[in-house]
């Protein structure tokens, strides 16, 4: 037997670490297909050598679009996006029923297609509003501590309780003999997947979903993320200046400003009087412009924190350069008809 050969000098270099640096701020990435959430953040963490980040929940991986990602302290507010309202663009292929009710299952059912503009729209009409849905076996719900596409893998069906959503609208953008284009706005834990099926079943013809993009989350639009691929070919600074202030998130929310002396009381976690109406929710700020300080509710005429920034996390927000190429979005408001 030949003896292993030596390794190279090279090969017993130890692995270079990417210096991580300490960055606050929200990204908004328009996640590729075929990619976790996960695999997203991560190699966006890279690219920007940050400390600290997370999701603001599962876009599955064969959907597109997008995914804001929060570092530093954004990551504090990251359960704001992940309860937001959300937006899509779903394609559908009618006339097909896979057994995992989007394109990457085995085709299990097919069907004529004898269907009209009339008879989409009164569907879809029939859809609008407040619905019940059966979560899919193929989705990441966990039963008893185990992911439901664990069982359906092993080709075990579990019960499964039907969940109440609303779907604010559904908007028919396109439509040929067998591909059905819809825009939907619906409320958080929607499965698109599962409505796509439905809207399907109710046509009579029977449909998967064949592809999905996400265009909104909460009051940010898909039209200000960019991918991977272009976080990548910019500079360090111009990377950095992609971020957001963690308040992006909280656009759709009523904003209080305070006093210095009140802000550094507020920062501090004690109670303020203020003369504003009762709120559960809002921004508060400092009196320097940018000055975001973290949220609060207001009852009975007290403001009353919920989530805090550091101060050091306040003055480094502050030292940023603001994005003047990156005017404030209108809220976009998803339950708009």
């Amino acid at each position: 037997m030949r003896p292993a050969p030596k390794k190279t000098e090279l090969t017993q270099l130890p692995r270079q670490r990417i210096a991580r640096r300490a960055l606050h701020g929200v990204l908004l990435l328009d996640k590729p297909l075929g990619w976790s959430s996960n695999d997203a953040l991560q190699k966006a963490k890279g690219i920007l050598r940050a400390e600290k980040g997370g999701h603001t929940g599962t876009l599955d991986p064969l959907a597109t679009g997008l995914l804001p990602l929060c570092f530093g302290a954004a990551t504090k507010f990251s359960q704001v996006s992940l309860d937001a309202d959300k937006a899509y663009r779903a394609t559908l292929r009618l006339g097909q029923r896979t057994s995992t009710g989007d394109r990457e299952g085995e085709v299990i059912e097919e069907r004529s297609v004898a269907v009209d503009r009339a008879a989409i729209e009164a569907v879809c009409a029939q859809f609008t509003g407040a619905i019940d849905q059966l979560p899919p076996m193929h989705s990441a719900l966990k039963k008893d501590g185990k992911a439901l596409y664990e069982y359906a893998r092993a080709g075990v069906e579990v019960a499964r309780e039907t969940r109440r959503v609303q779907i604010f609208a559904i908007d028919l953008v396109a439509w040929d003999d067998t591909t059905l284009v819809l825009d939907v706005r619906c409320s958080k834990g929607t499965y698109i997947r599962t409505l796509a099926e439905d809207i399907g079943q109710a046509l009579g013809c029977g449909a998967h979903l064949a592809a999905l993009r996400r265009t909104a989350s909460g009051p940010i639009a898909l039209t200000r993320a960019i991918t991977l691929d272009a976080l990548q070919a910019l500079t360090e600074p111009e990377r950095e200046a992609q971020l957001l202030p963690p308040d992006a998130l909280l656009a759709d929310r009523p904003a209080h400003r305070l006093t210095a002396d009140d802000a550094g009381k507020f920062l501090s976690g004690l109670r303020r009087r203020v003369a504003v109406p009762d709120c559960d929710t809002l921004r508060v700020y400092g009196p320097q412009a940018g000055a975001f300080l973290g949220t609060a509710h207001i009852t009975a005429g007290e403001l009353i924190a919920d989530r805090l920034l550091s101060p050091p996390e306040v003055q480094a927000l502050l030292a940023r350069e603001p994005r003047a190429d990156l005017p404030v979005d209108p809220v976009v408001d998803l339950r708009a008809a």
